[in-house]
């Protein structure tokens, strides 16, 4: 059954040209990164170098526009960056981009390549629908802190996405909590990649067709479905 995914007219009045794209797949076989996947990150992280040509990501324009909206919720950019602006910081370092598992890998290596914010969600943890909200402050975030299993909650206002078991993700897409990342067990996920103007709707279908060819190569068999902007 195909999941429902929901944006409250609050954030809409928050960011009216907001849309997202999303990708649904079932059968996956996920795994330890493999050099394959490694170096689809390395090439996710050059890419992203020609596109700057020596900015700094945070002054790219989709990058400027999510500063902007986190802002209007009440988050500071420069010490909650959007996720794509994280992982872009990081693979201009010496480091490089982290490496996770193959379906994670490649998530990330077309956020970097694009500089959009993509997240992935397992299926099999997530309950009823998912909804993007402003919050109340009153929901629950668990997360590991210390190795410890700790409940966090959001602050008022700030948007978050949830199901009906609690906060999946803090500030948009700043801070995903545990329970439904993609592991190496995962066999059914979610893709969903977040997009503000000036990324055109051209632009966002262009990265999640990459990335629905990229999980029908490094999961082959799999039922890949891509659901255009909402």
């Amino acid at each position: 059954m195909t999941l429902t995914l929901t944006v409250s007219d609050e954030v809409r009045a928050l960011a009216p040209g907001f849309t997202h794209v999303a990708i649904e797949a079932h059968g996956l076989v996920n795994g330890p990164s493999t050099d394959a996947s490694s170096a689809l990150l390395d090439d996710a992280a050059r890419r992203l170098a020609v596109r700057l040509d020596g900015r700094s990501p945070h002054e790219d324009p989709h990058m400027v526009a999510w500063r902007d909206t986190y802002t209007a919720f009440g988050s500071k950019p420069s010490r909650t960056r959007n996720s794509a602006e994280a992982l872009a910081k990081r693979a201009l370092t010496d480091a490089g981009l982290p490496r996770i598992n193959v379906l994670v890998d490649v998530y990330n290596a077309i956020s970097v390549a694009h500089l959009v914010p993509v997240g992935g969600e397992d299926l099999d943890h997530i309950r009823g629908g998912m909804r993007l909200v402003r919050a109340t402050g009153a929901e629950d975030f668990v997360t590991v802190a210390g190795g410890e299993e700790t409940v966090e909650h959001p602050d008022a206002g700030e948007v978050i996405w949830c199901d009906e078991t609690g906060v999946t993700c803090r500030r948009w897409n700043w801070r995903q909590g545990p329970r439904t990342r993609l592991t190496e067990k995962t066999t059914s996920a979610i893709f969903l990649l977040e997009c503000l103007p000036p990324m055109t709707p051209d632009q966002s279908h262009t990265a999640a067709t990459e990335l629905a060819e990229l999980l029908e190569k490094f999961t082959p068999g799999a039922t890949i479905t891509l659901r255009n902007a909402e």
